[in-house]
């Protein structure tokens, strides 16, 4: 595949002719017959609601600093991108290629969100694509909002909690010694408390060195409640988000199999990944911008990589594709 140098948005513009798709209204969808009811998935049920319960201590003013607050809206996109362009289309789609440090390094910094594990966050999401919007489809809003949102994580489903699954829709993953080890062990639990343990040090070391230690403690808790827990918390439902609202509300380009939706309020908050018709359209590609509205900064964020060495192999948009294809000479 040929490489193109640059950030021009223009590169990615779509065919005029293309016009909104209308939805008919969605038919209900029961839960998945291979959710096992009653069985709950005690890990993440009481690790979601610690840490919305820890997020709220927010809400007291003692804890409040204006670092804490500047900490948790950048983070939310420096580690959400550890999501959005590492886990999503580099792991799962790879529609880009990068360095083995570098790839690695991002997955750290997705693990940071507590998001699970490369493997199995990838493995879910194929399947995600395989049965979009029906009954298979591990979240699909069609069942429930809250279901595709968050309940779905919460109670144990066979077909996504299985081995088989694994080796099935995430064996490229897998046969990296780095990723299988992070599902043999709990080692991305270690690096999510070693972070966060980090964000409390750094305030304590600078709150104690210029006022005190009291002021160290304040500080330091404020860098951990507002950098860690609140951002982890935001980033969960951004990233929830996707599953629900892009499935339910906004508009559609393309007519494809399932009930995904472009929603900008959607795409403004997850940098690109909220024109989900598009990329349900093209999942492949690595840049879900089709109309000179749609900005994908996850997009130009990997153009920005390709442009300076870092990414290869970046897959353009089916129609770039198709008409790259069509001139004369091409292979």
């Amino acid at each position: 595949m040929s490489s193109h140098s640059g950030l021009a948005l223009s590169a990615v513009t779509i065919d005029p002719v293309v016009s909104e798709v209308p939805h008919a209204a969605p038919d209900r969808l029961p839960v998945p017959d291979t959710v096992m009811a009653g069985t709950i998935v005690w890990p993440y049920a009481i690790t979601i609601g610690l840490v919305h319960a820890l997020a709220l201590l927010a809400a007291l003013p003692w804890l409040f600093s204006w670092t804490g607050l500047i900490a948790a809206v950048l983070g939310v996109h420096v580690f959400g991108q550890g999501i959005n362009l590492c886990y999503h289309r580099l792991l799962t789609h790879r529609s880009a290629r990068v360095p083995r440090w570098l790839e690695r390094s991002m997955v750290v910094v997705a693990l940071c969100c507590l998001q699970d594990t490369p493997g199995k966050w990838v493995a879910t999401h194929r399947f995600h694509h395989n049965h979009s919007d029906e009954m298979q489809d591990p979240h699909s809003p069609l069942v429930r909002f809250l279901w595709a949102h968050v309940g779905w994580l919460m109670v144990r489903n066979s077909a996504t909690n299985s081995i088989d699954m694994y080796r099935r829709y995430a064996r490229d993953v897998l046969e990296d010694p780095f990723y299988m080890a992070l599902e043999k062990r709990p080692i991305w639990i270690w690096i999510w408390l070693a972070h966060a343990a980090l964000f409390f040090m750094v305030g304590l070391a600078i709150g104690w060195t210029q006022s005190g230690p009291m002021a160290g403690v304040q500080f330091g808790l404020s860098l951990l409640v507002w950098g860690v827990m609140v951002r982890t918390v935001l980033v969960w439902h951004i990233t929830w988000s996707v599953n629900s609202l892009t499935h339910l509300f906004g508009y559609s380009n393309y007519d494809t199999s399932d009930h995904s939706r472009n929603n900008w309020l959607v795409a403004i908050l997850t940098v690109g990944e909220g024109w989900h018709n598009n990329h349900h359209h093209d999942p492949a590609s690595a840049s879900n911008h089709h109309r000179w509205w749609e900005f994908d900064v996850t997009y130009l964020q990997i153009r920005l990589l390709e442009l300076v060495g870092l990414a290869t192999h970046v897959v353009r948009p089916r129609h770039v594709r198709h008409a790259a294809r069509a001139k004369p000479g091409s292979t």
